[in-house]
């Protein structure tokens, strides 16, 4: 049973106030809050247990080494990966591109086609066109259609055998569309393009199975889905993680150094170069332990549920609104603005009423430039949100626009 009670009691920060005022959390996609189990396993990894890994023969190193490789399994599971050395741990889905594109900059040739979407993130368009700058590569985008969703007949049209790699996020942080990727990397496969998925926004609100899905690549950050900031995963097919050359160099990453040659380490520890990010390979962990003992589909019901509470009663009681993104399939995040209202001024007035949303062009500059706005308000949704705040915040936006009209 999905009790939102007991899970709104789970994280701490939801009891307190902001500016006098309850807080309504609402800018999910941007960072999700923290579970007080997540809070306090990391407060246990340096209380307890802070030691480096895989390089100490004492006991607090086994230690954190065994919490840190049960880690990697755990999310090895939960995206269903063939084995755990597919799975490398970097700070983020940023750094996981950038490996990823960095690699490809040395495989690529000119007259080879990136193939990237509209829809993407900054971090999956600029590493790409850095990758291109350096290879002689050419990118080529995938439109976008009004309702937010991208145009495939043209993704079909625009692939070739010059396509060498399809990089597409799963959902749009800017306008909630999930994407059909199983299309995408079904059709990529035919030309013999690797795909990679940006997985940042749908980790939290979709079940993953990348050996179902067949992508090639698979990336995601642990602060989107209740897990600390500076961690993140990778996941890629141990025929291209052979293939790609390592994205930095230095310790833990050599199989043995010398003055004239160095040789690399096994999967994963070949891109995987220094010190990590320890605790929050543990802790990102603990809070897959959390997501999974409530149950990805459940979650993704109950959001859903918001999101059709929220966009109606919207549209119902807020004049003039416009909804940028109504494809058929959207993830919890409702884009808008209002009329001739600027969304950092709407955004700014209902933060004194308590109320977190993100305003501007959330790193996805293209999508506004498309519909011809500098910007809009994001309204994102997580689990432990309710209609209740929902109805706080519609009457936190009426109240803005009365003062700004």
């Amino acid at each position: 049973m999905f009790d939102i009670t007991k899970i709104r009691n789970d994280f701490p920060i939801l009891s307190r106030k902001v500016n006098a005022k309850p807080l309504v959390y609402f800018d999910n996609a941007a960072t999700t809050q923290k579970p007080q189990l997540v809070l306090d396993a990391m407060a246990s990894y340096y209380s307890l247990t802070n030691a480096n890994i895989h390089r100490g023969v004492h006991t607090l190193s086994q230690e954190a080494t065994d919490s840190y490789e049960q880690a990697r399994i755990k999310i090895q599971k939960h995206i269903n990966a063939k084995n755990a050395y597919e799975v490398l741990f970097t700070c983020g889905t940023t750094e996981s591109i950038n490996l990823v594109a960095n690699g490809f900059s040395q495989l690529l040739q000119a007259g080879d086609e990136v193939l990237i979407s509209y829809l993407e993130h900054h971090s999956n368009i600029v590493p790409w066109q850095l990758a291109c700058q350096r290879s002689g590569a050419k990118l080529q985008v995938i439109p976008m259609l009004e309702d937010g969703s991208l145009d495939m007949l043209a993704f079909e049209k625009l692939l070739s055998n010059k396509t060498k790699i399809v990089a597409v996020n799963h959902v749009s942080n800017a306008l909630g569309t999930i994407n059909d990727i199983q299309t995408i990397i079904t059709k990529a496969h035919q030309v013999d393009a690797a795909v990679l998925i940006d997985g940042a926004q749908a980790i939290a609100h979709i079940e993953i199975d990348v050996q179902a899905l067949d992508c090639d690549f698979y990336c995601a950050s642990g602060h989107k889905m209740y897990a600390p900031t500076g961690v993140g995963f990778l996941y890629g097919k141990e025929r291209w993680l052979d293939k790609l050359p390592p994205y930095q160099g230095g310790g833990e990453m050599i199989a043995e150094v010398t003055f004239d040659k160095t040789t690399y380490a096994a999967l994963p520890h070949k891109f995987e170069a220094g010190t990590p990010n320890i605790a929050g390979g543990i802790v990102f962990g603990v809070a897959l332990d959390y997501i999974n003992s409530i149950g990805i589909p459940a979650i993704a019901a109950y959001e859903d549920e918001l999101l059709t509470y929220a966009t109606a009663k919207m549209r119902a009681e807020i004049p003039a609104l416009k909804i940028y993104g109504t494809a058929a399939q959207k993830a919890s995040v409702i884009s808008f603005n209002i009329g001739e209202t600027h969304n950092f001024d709407l955004g700014t007035i209902i933060d004194k009423l308590g109320i977190a949303i993100r305003t501007g062009h959330h790193c996805t500059q293209p999508i506004m430039q498309y519909y011809n706005i500098a910007g809009t308000a994001r309204a994102s949704f997580a689990m432990y949100n309710t209609k209740e705040e929902i109805d706080i915040f519609v009457a936190a936006v009426q109240r803005a626009q009365r003062m700004l009209s």
